[in-house]
């Protein structure tokens, strides 16, 4: 089996393209991204024909699970159309578990350089993030975990989200923290969180603690939804530069629209085959 090892700062995928529907082998997959006994990777990402867009993006986890959405791989789904499968279209849709998304391809000589992404708009209702509030909006929410309480911002891109504003994102103790706010019964399917520290009105820090992955060095559906976090609690612009540990996104939520940006590279590492 062929596959294309991708990353988008540093949030790395295993690349497969195929002509029908795979059928999903949750051991495989699990096999396929262990760093140790497999290729290594955060995830497994099928590219498949769509019949209602220029291509299907189906992800799995590194645990096996399927998440609805991600910034990164999408990011690397659109430059290996341009660049490996000759899709040579600056405009496209790819179509997710959370619904078509548009791509505005960056080229400097044919080569993809960056990637915006139209991430759509952010869900703030409780009940459809989905949490256990039914609140319009879930807004630097009490969260009690463990004896100790987390002041969270809540947020779906597709896929949920939750938001904590720390004093130095980088130093902060996300291993510990993530794991247990990620299976917290106030989120009924999970969630990805985030920690974030404020530099400037338009510049943050982010660490990321993703569901069914663990730490990752980058997210861009969850730094799409710091941003908002960071509007909904008057901390932040609109167009924010979210430093990663991978690298940089430019995201911006747009007034207008109502939809969500996101700006950022994403890197071919190597080819391979995988013997079954």
């Amino acid at each position: 089996m062929k596959f294309t090892k991708m990353n988008g700062l540093g949030n790395d995928f295993i690349i497969i393209c195929q002509d029908e529907e795979p059928d999903i082998d949750v051991t495989l997959v699990q096999q396929m991204c262990d760093r140790h006994f497999g290729i290594g990777a955060d995830g497994v990402v099928y590219v498949l024909p769509s019949v209602v867009a220029d291509a299907q993006m189906k992800i799995m986890n590194a645990d096996g699970s399927e998440p609805e959405q991600c910034g990164n791989a999408i990011r690397c789904v659109a430059r290996f159309l341009y660049e490996r499968m000759e899709m040579k279209k600056t405009s496209i849709v790819i179509e997710t578990k959370a619904g078509l998304q548009a791509i505005q391809m960056r080229l400097d000589s044919e080569r993809v350089t960056a990637v915006r992404v139209d991430m759509g708009e952010p869900t703030l209702h409780g009940a459809n993030i989905p949490t256990r509030s039914n609140e319009e909006r879930v807004v630097d929410y009490p969260l009690q975990c463990e004896g100790k309480e987390y002041r969270i911002t809540a947020v779906s891109m597709g896929n949920p989200h939750a938001v904590l504003f720390v004093e130095d994102a980088l130093h902060y103790p996300i291993e510990a923290v993530g794991a247990k706010l990620e299976h917290h019964p106030f989120f009924p399917n999970k969630s990805n969180i985030e920690f974030i520290s404020i530099k400037k009105h338009d510049e943050i820090d982010m660490r990321v603690w993703e569901r069914g992955v663990g730490q990752t060095w980058a997210c861009g559906s969850g730094a799409c939804a710091a941003v908002v976090a960071g509007v909904l609690n008057e901390r932040t612009a609109r167009k924010v530069t979210v430093h990663l540990k991978g690298g940089d996104l430019l995201i911006e939520w747009d007034r207008e629209s109502n939809h969500v940006f996101m700006e950022g590279p994403a890197q071919f590492v190597f080819d391979g085959d995988w013997l079954l």
